[in-house]
């Protein structure tokens, strides 16, 4: 079983000042701020937010592998600098308890492979705890389609769960056919996530950790 953690708002805390470094990033590459945001990121994949920002901005897309290869250089520039972020109540722990059943630990995130690092390991995770080789990364989806569909190429028929926190998770894991479970630790309500297909939704990794695993060994038992 691969279970395929989304980052922000799943195993770490939303931060705005998260999101200040794709601003400026962008101010470096195209010479000036925005002067229109995009309103509502989550969700969304690092491809698909900076492509939109710099349309939005009078860019053309093409622009989008500099942005990325400025953010990549920022956020190792972020790490030096002793960066933190917060993981959620019960991250770990729900990391360590899926390693004792024998299930791999996999991200499928809208982050970069480098900005994924960076932010995990500054909310005290540790590189070792996901398989990185099985992990899927958004800064070059133009959504979340486009990343779920990755999977299968991947990882064959193994069985696999995508663990996120927002409706666009949930949608993208039914449009690859991939069992969703839903964490509100992020901007979306229990209410809000019982509107998707998940098969649970928990209020955070703390109380609803034996939830949440009791899913993932259904979904293992049916292989």
């Amino acid at each position: 079983m691969h279970i395929l953690w989304d980052i922000d708002g799943t195993l770490i805390h939303n931060s705005r000042d998260g999101a200040a470094v794709y601003l400026e990033a962008f101010t470096h590459v195209t010479g000036a701020a925005p002067h229109a945001l995009i309103t509502n990121p989550h969700g969304q994949t690092e491809g698909q937010i900076l492509t939109a920002l710099l349309e939005l901005n009078g860019h053309p897309a093409t622009m989008l592998d500099d942005v990325l290869t400025e953010l990549d250089r920022r956020t190792h520039a972020l790490h030096e600098s002793g960066y933190v972020r917060t993981p959620v109540a019960g991250g770990p722990d729900a990391l360590l308890a899926a390693t004792r059943h024998g299930w791999a630990n996999a991200l499928l995130t809208g982050n970069g492979q480098q900005h994924s690092r960076v932010k995990l390991t500054a909310a005290g995770y540790a590189e070792e705890d996901f398989d990185w080789t099985n992990s899927f990364f958004g800064d070059r989806s133009p959504d979340r389609h486009h990343l779920t569909a990755l999977v299968a190429t991947v990882l064959g028929d193994q069985p696999r769960v995508i663990v996120g926190d927002t409706p666009n998770d949930g949608v993208a894991a039914d449009s690859a056919g991939i069992p969703f479970i839903a964490v509100a630790t992020g901007a979306y309500t229990v209410a809000d996530l019982r509107d998707t297909s998940a098969l649970v939704v928990v209020d955070d990794l703390v109380s609803g950790l034996d939830d949440v695993l009791g899913a993932i060994e259904e979904l293992d038992k049916r292989g």
